[in-house]
């Protein structure tokens, strides 16, 4: 064989491993991608039912709350400020 037909087969062969080598890691890149979508996915399906469930929970305390301040006297408007001692 000539040295020419030797570095094309060398070469070609070079070439189909290196080919070969970028599929497969380009599957596995892809893969990996897909795997982390599904994660996210999860995750904000997660998160949006949390919110459904404490907006759920808040809407029960306000409609208690409603129904307490009813039945009972209350002298001041709730607030969000501490307590003071003169309450």
């Amino acid at each position: 064989m000539s040295t020419k037909a030797k570095l094309t087969l060398g070469g070609s062969i070079v070439f189909c491993i290196g080919t070969v080598y970028g599929v497969h890691y380009l599957q596995r890149f892809e893969k990996e991608l897909m795997r982390k979508g599904i994660e996210k996915d999860d995750e904000r399906r997660r998160k949006l039912k949390q919110r459904e469930e404490n907006m759920r929970e808040l809407e029960e305390q306000q409609a208690l709350h409603q129904e307490l301040l009813k039945t009972q006297k209350v002298s001041k408007a709730p607030s969000s400020e501490p307590a003071t001692d003169d309450d």
